[in-house]
């Protein structure tokens, strides 16, 4: 599917249409759509659940769900530290489409998974997207599969109607990310800076410049993630991204806190912030 592409084409039962009618939703009301990230099985498979529904109660329109890996060479110290726990816990594939699953089912919103390459690959695409449009998913991110490496995914992914999101980072020049936008449906992932994921002092110039080359491309919306962990950051980047993602800020909070319900009290409360500071008035 690429960006000239009917979204919900496919027979699936995917919900992309939802994933794009919640970001149609955030423009027509002049504000960015807050997307909120956290890992399944972290601190546990329930308890991952429950931060979900927190975060969305909070105010999130969109979560992605991680699928722990071992190797998360995108994910800074946070994140990596969420993931082994939850990899210690013993989360499995089975674990994160049932996460999808209740918390899409609990709150309407459109959950997607943000996954590295070979866990897919292990599983089976055509296996995974049956599954993850089965438990009512929107679509994947995918930060290490290659365009040029995709059309197998794609091809499943758009069947179920599922969304394929890549990345795109401030080193992309212009024809890559043409490429990479033509390729893509959803939404395009913008990453800020280069680097792993984490809380920030400060959200660059350079991401700015990546959303307006990126809008160049394709009329698909561009979401901006990496760094951006408070009220004050997350206006900042509303101003010019149709999407604010946070996700190491979130998965702090629930590291930090004694024990589940401070922590669960601490993402609602996050959230409730952050969506109002996507609000660009």
């Amino acid at each position: 599917m690429n960006a000239t592409t009917p979204a919900g084409t496919g027979t699936g039962t995917g919900t992309i249409d939802l994933l794009s009618a919640t970001l149609a939703k955030a423009k027509a009301e002049d504000r960015a759509a807050l997307v909120a990230y956290l890992p399944a099985g972290f601190p546990t498979v329930d308890g991952g659940i429950e931060a979900v529904k927190a975060v969305i109660a909070g105010g999130a329109d969109i979560v992605e769900i991680g699928l722990p890996h071992s190797d998360p060479v995108l994910d800074g110290p946070v994140i990596q530290t969420a993931d082994d726990i939850a990899l210690r816990g013993g989360v499995k594939i089975a674990d994160v489409m049932r996460t999808v699953r209740e918390a899409h089912a609990a709150t309407g919103v459109p959950v997607l998974v943000m996954t590295y390459w070979n866990p897919i690959d292990r599983y089976g695409v055509e296996r995974f997207t049956a599954e993850l449009a089965a438990a009512g998913g929107a679509g994947c991110i995918l930060p290490d599969l290659p365009v040029q490496e995709s059309a197998l995914w794609r091809e499943h992914a758009e069947k179920q109607g599922l969304a394929t999101v890549f990345v795109v980072a401030p080193s992309s020049k212009d024809a890559r990310l043409a490429t990479i936008t033509a390729a893509g449906s959803g939404f395009v992932y913008a990453a800020s800076l280069m680097g792993v994921t984490g809380t920030r002092e400060s959200v660059g110039n350079q991401a700015q410049d990546l959303v307006t080359r990126t809008r160049a491309t394709t009329d698909l919306p561009v979401c901006v993630g990496l760094g951006v962990s408070n009220a004050v950051q997350a206006k900042q980047v509303a101003v010019f991204a149709d999407g604010v993602i946070v996700g190491s800020a979130f998965v702090k909070l629930l590291l930090d806190a004694p024990d589940l319900p401070a922590g669960l009290a601490g993402v609602r409360a996050l959230a409730a912030e952050l969506a109002e500071g996507v609000r660009r008035s």
